[in-house]
């Protein structure tokens, strides 16, 4: 199963130099990395990145993340994915642009 991170322009950046991220400052607040799924990532996008451009979506196959991957309540009720360690660059499986789109961010056709 695939999941997303929203990142913005200079954390994916970072990424891409550091070969790893420990994720955005919520992320580092909070002590893990926030993931979405396909059906919760537009709704995240919304709620947490409204109106910012540059930014990136990342996809990562849960099966590689092993037992630091947790499913854990949060908005509404919903389990949401959780990164307990770091993500490496090679996790990430593809990336996309999401552009802003009459305010609103276009994310890829197919998501999964």
């Amino acid at each position: 199963m695939l999941i997303y991170k929203i990142f913005r322009a200079a954390e994916w950046q970072d990424l891409v130099a550091a070969g790893e991220t420990a994720g955005a400052p919520i992320d580092l607040a909070d002590g893990y990395i926030h993931f979405s799924t396909a059906e919760q990532a537009a709704e995240t996008a919304a709620k947490h990145f409204a109106g910012v451009e540059g930014l990136v979506l990342a996809a990562v196959e849960t099966d590689q993340l092993g037992e630091a991957l947790t499913w854990e309540v949060s908005r509404g009720g919903a389990l949401f994915p959780h990164l307990y360690r770091p993500l490496a660059l090679a996790e990430v499986t593809a990336h996309w642009p999401l552009p802003l789109d009459n305010g609103a961010h276009r994310f890829p056709e197919g998501m999964a």
